[in-house]
């Protein structure tokens, strides 16, 4: 399994835990935004919705650009990505785990028929 730390996985998913915040990287998902377009569709003051996309900058999710006095930001989905490899380990792992037991079960039958 790559390396990934229990603090970035922490982060990918007390970010991924919001519904505002998924909704924000659902926007983004579809191109770029200033965090006015962002802000537009929610019943929430501006602040609120700036301070839902820093955790989202802080988990890896959002890359901002800076031209002036426009801020762009970005989706960027490295982060699923590392969360997706964490819980594919763990699912092969435990795949792996299942399978063993089912042919322990298997092999305990035949030799409890005999």
């Amino acid at each position: 399994m790559n390396a990934v730390s229990s603090q970035t996985i922490d982060k990918t998913f007390q970010a991924l835990s919001d519904p505002t915040r998924r909704a924000i990287l659902a926007r983004l998902a579809e191109g770029d935004a200033k965090v006015t377009d962002l802000a537009a569709p929610f019943d929430m003051s501006l602040n609120a919705v700036s301070k839902h996309v820093r955790v989202l900058e802080d988990a890896g999710f959002i890359k901002r650009r800076v031209r002036g006095r426009e801020h762009r930001l970005s989706f960027d989905g490295a982060p699923l990505r590392e969360a997706s490899d964490w819980i594919e380990f763990y699912r092969n792992f435990w795949d792996k785990r299942l399978d063993s037991l089912a042919r322990f079960l298997a092999e305990s039958q035949i030799k409890d028929a005999e």
